[in-house]
Parts: C-alpha cells; sequence; structure tokens
C-alpha cells in the first residue's frame, strides 16, 4: 500500500510536565523535549519507527525547516513538502500530574490563494502515487474550511482512501467531503452532534448518524475507555490496559492513527487492526516523544487488549 501523511499546519512541540499550572503566577515547568511535529508528522513518525516507507506533505515554513529535514532523513521518509516564507510555529503542550495536557497553539504561517492553487495542483495526481492519504491537523490561515473540503473532495474523486483527522471547523467542513475513515474523539463527536454523549451508547448513536454521511469507517476514540469502530462489519470496541506511568498524552490519537494505518498496509482484520492501533496509542501515553521506540512493550500491551462486539 502507497502511503502518504498530510500536515497542513506543522508545528514544533514544546512539550513539558509540572504538577499543577497556577493561572497568572510564575510556573517551573520540566523540559520534556522540543520536537518537529504536527499531527501528520507524528503518524508518519510511528508508521517509519513500525518500518513502514511514506511520504510526508504539506506546507513547511522556510525559515526554520531544518529540524524537520533532519528528522524527514532520520526516519527515512519521502518529504514532498512544500515550502512557504516564514517560520513554522511552536506549540506549547504541558501535562499536569492528573494527565491533563494544556495546548497553547500558536498561529502560524498564511498561506496566499497562489500558494494553495500550487499546492493542490500537485495533489491531483495522487491516485498514480498513492493507495491512502491521511490528512491530518488544523488549517493554516489562509486555508478556509470550505477551501480544505473541495480539495478533500477531489481526492474523493480519485478514488484515494482518504483518512481524515482533524477537529472544529476543519473537521465539520471535511466530513461532507466523503473520506473513507475518520477518527473524532469523543468532545469532537458531542461539538459535531450539538449535544452531550453520555454513555457508550449515545456515543454509537451519534457515530452511526456521522457514517451515514457516507463514511465507511468512523472510529471514536474515548481516552481511558477506550475507542469504538462503527463500519458494515458492525460495532467493535478496543480497552487497552490502564497505564500505570502515564508521561504525556501528546501523540496519542495520531499513533492511533497510524496503527490502524500499519492494519491495513499489513491487510490485517478488523479485530486485529483495532487491538494494534489501540496497543500503539496506549504506548505513547508512556512516553514523551510520538514513535515507537520499544517493540517489545507494545507486544506486551497489545496481549492485554481486551475486544467486544457491541
Amino acid at each position: 500500500m502507497r502511503i502518504a501523511t498530510v500536515t497542513l499546519n506543522p508545528a514544533f512541540d514544546l512539550v513539558g510536565r509540572l504538577a499543577r499550572i497556577e493561572i497568572g503566577e510564575v510556573n517551573t515547568v520540566e523540559t520534556l523535549g522540543l520536537y518537529p511535529a504536527g499531527k501528520g508528522i507524528n503518524v508518519a513518525k510511528v508508521l517509519a519507527d513500525l518500518g513502514t516507507k511514506l511520504s510526508v506533505t504539506g506546507f513547511l515554513g522556510e525559515e526554520n525547516q531544518g529540524d524537520f529535514v533532519q528528522s524527514f532523513t532520520k526516519n527515512g521518509v519521502d518529504d514532498q513538502f512544500y515550502r512557504v516564507a516564514g517560520k513554522t510555529r511552536i506549540n506549547v503542550k504541558i501535562t499536569e500530574t492528573e494527565a491533563d495536557v494544556t495546548d497553547l497553539n500558536f498561529l502560524g504561517f498564511e498561506i496566499s490563494e497562489e500558494e494553495w492553487e500550487k499546492f493542490t495542483a500537485q495533489t491531483q495526481n495522487w491516485e498514480s502515487q498513492f493507495d491512502l492519504v491521511a490528512v491530518c491537523g488544523s488549517l493554516p490561515r489562509g486555508v478556509s474550511p470550505e477551501k480544505f473540503a473541495l480539495w478533500l473532495e477531489t481526492l474523493h474523486q480519485q478514488g484515494l482512501k482518504v483518512v481524515l483527522d482533524s477537529s472544529n471547523a476543519a473537521l465539520t467542513a471535511g466530513l461532507n467531503a466523503h473520506p473513507w475513515l475518520v477518527k473524532p474523539n469523543r468532545r469532537e463527536l458531542e461539538v459535531w452532534a450539538g449535544r452531550a454523549l453520555n454513555s457508550i451508547e449515545e456515543v454509537i448513536v451519534a457515530a452511526q448518524e456521522l457514517r451515514a454521511k457516507g463514511i465507511e469507517n468512523v472510529i471514536i476514540s474515548m481516552g481511558e475507555k477506550g475507542s469504538v469502530w462503527i463500519n458494515n462489519e458492525g460495532v467493535l470496541q478496543a480497552q487497552p490496559p490502564r497505564c500505570e506511568n502515564v508521561v504525556s498524552t501528546v501523540g496519542a490519537g495520531d499513533s492511533m492513527v497510524a496503527g490502524l494505518i500499519y492494519g491495513f498496509s499489513q491487510g490485517w482484520d478488523k479485530a486485529k487492526t483495532l487491538a494494534f492501533a489501540s496497543a500503539t496509542s496506549a504506548l505513547a501515553v508512556s512516553q514523551s516523544n510520538v514513535g515507537v521506540s520499544d517493540k517489545t512493550a507494545l507486544e506486551g500491551i497489545l496481549a492485554q487488549v481486551k475486544l467486544t462486539e457491541l
């Protein structure tokens, strides 16, 4: 399977940890790292660690691209990013003791009409290069949700399997562009549905409504309650083992997307794919950076994932 991940609005993730943020006070934060990131780049890092060859694309600021380029080279991914003037932004992600993550996401570069047209023109023959394209993360300034949805529809028209993992207006617009798979979390599903979802039954009803929009695979991540996958084969829930040593939940969702794509690339069935994706996500919360550095630990978690047909 030929795979690409798309990150339209990448960022350096400055990741730190402290007991509790005191608003309006000076907070001393333990630095966990500064990583070239963005949701699609995180997905690609996990896939590369699992031995998958793939391409990465999107927009990248010219002025501070060095660490990104170095990371792509190190991970052996094919760099097809479109360069724009300016710097890629920095996002601050702080994990508190109870594993709550506070994100301070800054605005990055602005994409001109001309840059958007040049980028999207390059994507019009992607069916000759790729089978599956994962479009992940937020939109940069200059790219409206409407423009984004129109572009996603062109990928669908090419017959590509489009995996969409976004939020807010980008997710709402993108859901109308016939993605093959979407993975909102429970909160994002509540926003889309316009109501609170207080039980797994209510989550499944809302996910079924989403699937009725012509989306083949709807996967809802629910934190420590695991995840549910709804498609024409029915409803499957995966429950990973509880992680006793949560370092950071940054990248857990991206790791899950990578695990799903890896399962598809291996030709696995639904149960094996969801179990593996759940284990990959559970492993992510025990480390400060995204990736699979310890395959033995991953196998240990995988053996404890509980699957239930609902």
